[in-house]
């Protein structure tokens, strides 16, 4: 029982839940199929709660690659231009369909190491 558990634990962390996490470099392969894109906000106009939509652009986060995305539904508070978010969806006819309310942010200070202190 508890070998069938490991391997069940092991194969989850390695495929996750089946949705990809894609750069928009490599979005267009994705196409008409359901995935998780990250990238850099270089763009953005509209807004979320209309009928239109917000219209934002992504990019790689090192690289130049970008890709329209609109989106309806709820902003995080910590999103603006040059911040790095995740949103899930569909591309189709080049442009990125996102899931309502599936805008996320990376908070960089998470993941920025922790300041040394000059007290001692």
């Amino acid at each position: 029982m508890a070998a069938a558990l490991a391997v069940f634990v092991v194969y989850t962390a390695l495929a996750g839940a089946g949705v990809p996490q894609i750069l928009p470099s490599k979005v267009h392969h994705y196409a008409g199929k359901d995935v998780i894109l990250v990238g850099t906000v270089v763009a953005t106009r509209g807004d979320a709660h209309t009928a239109s939509g917000m219209h934002l652009v992504l990019r790689d986060p090192s690289g130049s690659a970008r890709v329209p995305v609109v989106y309806h539904g709820s902003v995080p508070d910590l999103y603006k231009v040059g911040r790095v978010v995740v949103v899930n969806g569909t591309l189709t006819h080049g442009r990125f369909l996102a899931d309502n309310g599936t805008l996320s942010t990376k908070c960089p200070s998470k993941y920025a190491p922790a300041k040394s202190s000059s007290k001692t």
